[in-house]
C-alpha cells in the first residue's frame, strides 16, 4: 500500500488505496498464544488484511495443530515446508523463504512475537527486504548472552520499527540501549490475553487428571494435590549430569507432592539418550506428552506449585494465582518475581528448597503488573493504526 496524494495531516486514505497489509509470523508453540488474540484485533478493525504465515519450527501435532484449534486460529495463510536443521541453519532456511514470501506478496507491515528462531528470521527476512517490522514482547533480557532467546531478543529489537512490551521493565531495557522513545509502546501481554479468553474453557483438572492417569498409570494420590512440571532448556535437558540431578530433584520432590510431568519432546529424546528413564522410577512422577493448551491451563490453575524454565509458565501461572519455581539463575521476565515466582537456579537442592517454600504457604502470588488485562492486542492493533496515520 501507498500513500494516496488525496491523504491530509499525514494520514492515509483507506478508501483511496486499501488495506494495510500486515504478515504475521509464528512458527513455535508460545508464538500460536502470543499471536491468537492479536490475530482478532487486527481483523476486527478494517483498515488490515492479515495473512499468517507458519514457519514450521513446531511439527508436533499436540505442539501445533491441536493448539490451533484450541485457541480458535484458522489455518495459516501459508506453511513453510522446511526440513528440521541444526538452529543456525534453520535461521538460514526460514530466512530465505520468508524472504520469497515477501517478495512475492509484499507487506506493508511484518508483525513478530516472542523470541524463538522463526522470530529471528522474520526480523531478518522484512528488514532485507526494507518492510516495516513490529516486535512483540521487546525488551525483555535475561542478561544471560548463553540462552539463544536472548541473542534473538537482541537483534529483533534493533531492527524493528515498533516496540510493543509487556512490563515496565522491558521499557527501560529499551530506553537504556538507545531506541526512541516514540516507537516504545506498554501495551502489556498478550499471553495474558490468550489465558483471560481461555480460563473458562479449560477441563476441571480431575478431569484432565483421569485422562492423563488412565493413559499413563499413576499414584492415585495426586488427585487434587500435585504440582506441574516443564523442562525444555537446553541449559538443563542437554547434558547428561545436569538432567540427572533435576530428575531426582523431582523424585524427591514427589515424595511430598505428586508431580506431572509434561515431557517435551526435546527432554524426552535426551532422557532415552542419556538413559535417565530410571532416575524416576518409583517415584511419585507421572510423566506424560506434551499437554495441549487448555489442558495444561486446567491444571495450572488447581496446581499447588508450577515448576518449570518456560518463560510464558512463568507469567500464565502466576496470572491464574499459581506460585512458580523457574528452575533458571535468571528470567527476563522480572515483573513476575513480584507476583509469585522465585527463581531456584537449576541446582536441583535449591529447586527442592523454592519448592518447599511454595508447601509452606510462604509464596503468595501478587498483584499482575500494570497492563496485563486482556487487552493488549487491542492496543497493539490501535497502536498501529496510530504510528501509521491509518485514517478509517
Amino acid at each position: 500500500m501507498h500513500e494516496s496524494d488525496s491523504a491530509k495531516d499525514g494520514e492515509i486514505s483507506l478508501a483511496d488505496v486499501g488495506q494495510f497489509a500486515i504478515d504475521c509470523i509464528v512458527g513455535t508453540r508460545p508464538n500460536f498464544v502470543k499471536i491468537a488474540p492479536i490475530l482478532r484485533a487486527l481483523r476486527a478493525r478494517p483498515q488490515f488484511s492479515v495473512r499468517l504465515i507458519h514457519t514450521g519450527q513446531h511439527y508436533d501435532f499436540e505442539m501445533d495443530q491441536a493448539i490451533f484449534e484450541e485457541l480458535g486460529i484458522s489455518p495459516p495463510d501459508l506453511r513453510l515446508k522446511l526440513e528440521p536443521a541444526p538452529g543456525p541453519e534453520t535461521v538460514a532456511r526460514m530466512l530465505s523463504a520468508l524472504a520469497a514470501a515477501f517478495a512475492a506478496k509484499r507487506p506493508d507491515l511484518v508483525v513478530v512475537v516472542g523470541d524463538v528462531h522463526s522470530t529471528l528470521a522474520a526480523a531478518l527476512a522484512a528488514s532485507l527486504s526494507t518492510i516495516k517490522l513490529a516486535h512483540v514482547e521487546a525488551g525483555l533480557r535475561s542478561f544471560d548472552r548463553d540462552m539463544p532467546e536472548e541473542l534473538n531478543r537482541l537483534v529483533v529489537d534493533r531492527l524493528a520499527d515498533l516496540l510493543f512490551v509487556t512490563e515496565a521493565s522491558g521499557v527501560e531495557n529499551l530506553r537504556a540501549e538507545g531506541s526512541a522513545t516514540q516507537v516504545i509502546e506498554l501495551v502489556g501481554n498478550v499471553m495474558i490475553d490468550t489465558l483471560f479468553a481461555s480460563r473458562d474453557r479449560a477441563p476441571p483438572a480431575g478431569e484432565i487428571l483421569a485422562e492423563i492417569l488412565a493413559e499413563c498409570g499413576a499414584d492415585p494420590g495426586i488427585a487434587g494435590n500435585f504440582g506441574i512440571v516443564t523442562l525444555h532448556r537446553p541449559s538443563n535437558v542437554d547434558a547428561a549430569d545436569k538432567l540427572a540431578g533435576l530428575l531426582d530433584g523431582l523424585a524427591r520432590i514427589s515424595r511430598d507432592l505428586p508431580l506431572v510431568f509434561a515431557v517435551h519432546p526435546r527432554t524426552s529424546a535426551n532422557i532415552a539418550r542419556f538413559g535417565l528413564a530410571g532416575r524416576l522410577a518409583g517415584a511419585r512422577v507421572t510423566m506424560t506428552k506434551p499437554l495441549s493448551y487448555l489442558r495444561l491451563v486446567g491444571l495450572m490453575r488447581s496446581a499447588r506449585v508450577v515448576i518449570t524454565d518456560s518463560g510464558g509458565l512463568q507469567e500464565e501461572s502466576v496470572a491464574l494465582g499459581t506460585p512458580c519455581v523457574t528452575v533458571r539463575d535468571n528470567t527476563e521476565r522480572p515483573a513476575t518475581l513480584d507476583s509469585g515466582n522465585i527463581l531456584s537456579g537449576s541446582d536441583p537442592a535449591e529447586m527442592e528448597r523454592a519448592v518447599r517454600e511454595v508447601l509452606a504457604g510462604r509464596v503468595v502470588c501478587g498483584p499482575l503488573p500494570a497492563l496485563w488485562d486482556g487487552h493488549a492486542a487491542e492496543r497493539i492493533a490501535d497502536a498501529i493504526i496510530s504510528h501509521f496515520g491509518l485514517a478509517n
